[in-house]
């Protein structure tokens, strides 16, 4: 169970790391009241029209399950804001027109629409990709703005996967890419670093970035396994792609080890003007679509290590966009770790 803290506190190291192996915050570690909320939350309630049919992983429930956990009384503290809906120029500045306009021909009225083998849409899918995608560029223009530290996109369907022509892996628009570009074009970022810790690859990250000299991506993940890219020898054009693969069965010390020897140097070096994470929960020890053995300690533990640097590069600016996590329960559980180590940044 969550511990729970006042509703005016924010989280140190201690209580982050606490809340994450699910211990109660004792009284004596509790920070003084009256502290300005500097972390901010994003989400929508189409978030949960998305519907996929019974069976398929990408579920309403996690939403539902990570906004449960994100209204105890330990996040009292989160600013919250409804996310709006990303503009067609947004999308464009990312994806073909070929892809928004399937996507609007496909949504149905009704019942259910079938794409490919991995996505489906409902009456209700293509507000909430376009939500998605606008609360990425949304939570970029708080932070920016300084009307937040740091922010949590909490919306689905994901992005990483979707590639400048496709959408593919649950990922109908790229929210992370969408999010980049409109830091650059909106607030003139010059360095954007996008690290994802999903047990998949980010192949549209890397594929949209790849030639990109602004944008350094960074990923751990699991390999062999879908999308079978992200070998370490995948650099891009200027070696502004780093890939840290797993094997299967690795656990906190493997995962650990890749972000400190591969990934978080590579990340201090390149010194981003904003930090966005690509927050995938689906390498916990018990996601039914991964194979490595993290727990939510391991997710809080590389969060602070990435404020840390956030802090020291780009002023705190991070803002986390939610990606895989199949198992509901467990999926609350490391978000909830996750966005109180934002939280304690």
């Amino acid at each position: 169970m969550v511990g729970r803290a006042p509703a005016s506190s924010t989280f140190t190291r201690r209580q982050t790391l606490a809340l994450a192996a699910g211990l109660a915050l004792s009284p004596d570690f509790v920070a003084a009241g009256g502290a300005e909320p500097t972390t901010l939350l994003v989400t929508h309630a189409s978030g949960l029209a998305h519907e996929v049919g019974a069976g398929r992983p990408d579920q309403p429930q996690r939403l539902r399950a990570i906004v449960a956990a994100l209204n105890g009384d330990a996040f009292a503290a989160l600013r919250r804001a409804e996310a709006p809906q990303a503009s067609r120029e947004a999308i464009l500045a990312v994806h073909a027109p070929s892809l928004l306009e399937r996507l609007e021909k496909a949504a149905p009225q009704s019942g259910l629409a079938t794409l490919g083998p991995d996505i489906v849409m409902s009456p209700g899918s293509l507000e909430a990709a376009l939500r998605a995608a606008g609360a990425a560029s949304f939570a970029v223009d708080a932070v920016m703005r300084k009307a937040a530290r740091n922010a949590f996109v909490a919306m689905r369907p994901p992005g990483h996967h979707a590639t400048r022509e496709a959408a593919m892996g649950f990922c109908f628009f790229n929210n992370a890419a969408i999010a980049a570009r409109h830091a650059i074009a909106a607030h003139g970022a010059e360095r954007v670093a996008i690290v994802d810790f999903d047990v998949h690859h980010g192949n549209g990250l890397q594929e949209i970035f790849w030639s990109d000299r602004h944008i350094l991506y960074c990923s751990s993940h699991q390999s062999p396994h879908y999308p079978f890219t992200g070998a370490a020898s995948e650099r891009g054009a200027y070696d502004n792609i780093v890939n840290a693969p797993l094997a299967k069965g690795s656990g906190g010390e493997q995962f650990a080890q890749a972000w400190t020897q591969a990934i978080l140097p590579r990340l201090d070096d390149f010194a981003p003007d904003i930090l966005l994470i690509c927050a995938g929960f689906d390498g916990h020890l018990h996601d039914p679509l991964g194979g490595l053995r993290l727990q939510r300690q391991d997710f809080a533990e590389l969060t602070l290590r990435l404020a840390e640097i956030a802090a020291r590069r780009c002023d705190g600016r991070v803002v986390s966009m939610l990606e895989g996590g199949y198992r509901p329960d467990d999926l609350a559980a490391c978000v909830a770790a996750h966005v109180g180590a934002l939280m304690g940044a």
